[in-house]
């Protein structure tokens, strides 16, 4: 994927994943990044989930969903794309539980639905994470999980020159290219203090935050591309719980 432009934006643009989801899942598919960085890392963080219910928040074209079904659990996708929800439900099957849906918006689901919920590198599209993580901790169980994954605050910061101040939330879009097409994408810009806050102020308590190593299989795939992303942040990891309830 290229970072070909980037520029300051005052408000934020939807980001149109219809009109390149066929490329964009092909690249996710095998990509370094992808497939043997980012979902490694997250199947890695999510552990032993035989039997458990979960949702993923974001699901784009199914990846992970297949991923954590073929480990055994019970898998639920929302995504806002109908164009990726196609490509998810090609590859999951007509009776998979796919729903279309905005993550700034409640979700159709009853309270404790889920025992995990997984986001993917998708809260950095959002400017406000109060909402979205108040419905997140709303649809899981007490003692449930939320297993994220964001651009590191310290690449998203350095990305722009001049630089901004590392404080401030702020926003800011630059073109991905895909089979010859480019498209501007907006990302919202959070130090990491400003993470942890939304997770406690959504009553989330912090157990692991992860700046893992790509999966050294790759070695060989991408012997440049595996020096890079071996020795300099890329994203970063949470996993954050519901508290258990009291007896």
């Amino acid at each position: 994927m290229g970072h070909d432009r980037e520029r300051e934006q005052e408000s934020e643009p939807a980001n149109h994943y219809d009109g390149f989801a066929e490329a964009y899942a092909a690249e996710n598919e095998s990509s370094l990044v992808n497939a043997h960085y980012e979902r490694p890392a997250m199947l890695a963080l999510a552990g032993d989930v035989t039997g458990r219910r979960i949702l993923d928040a974001g699901c784009g074209s199914g990846p992970l969903t297949a991923a954590l079904r073929d480990r055994g659990a019970v898998v639920t996708g929302v995504d806002s794309s109908a164009g990726m929800l196609a490509l998810a439900r090609r590859r999951l099957g007509e009776d998979a539980a796919l729903h279309e849906a905005d993550l700034r918006d409640p979700l159709p689901f009853a309270d404790g639905a889920f025992d995990d919920v997984v986001a993917s590198l998708v809260l950095h599209y959002l400017e406000d994470w109060g909402p979205t993580l108040a419905e997140v901790r709303r649809v899981l169980r007490p003692g449930g999980r939320l297993i994220a994954s964001v651009d590191h605050p310290f690449v998203a910061y350095t990305f722009q020159d001049p630089r901004p101040d590392y404080f401030a939330t702020g926003n800011y879009t630059f073109d991905w290219t895909f089979g010859g097409k480019s498209v501007p994408m907006t990302f919202w810009r959070k130090s990491l203090h400003a993470m942890a806050e939304a997770f406690a102020t959504a009553g989330f308590r912090l157990s692991v935050i992860s700046e893992p190593q790509p999966d050294p299989a790759a070695r060989e795939l991408f012997p440049d591309g595996f020096r890079d992303l071996s020795s300099t942040p890329c994203f970063l990891f949470f996993v954050v719980e519901v508290p258990p309830q009291r007896p």
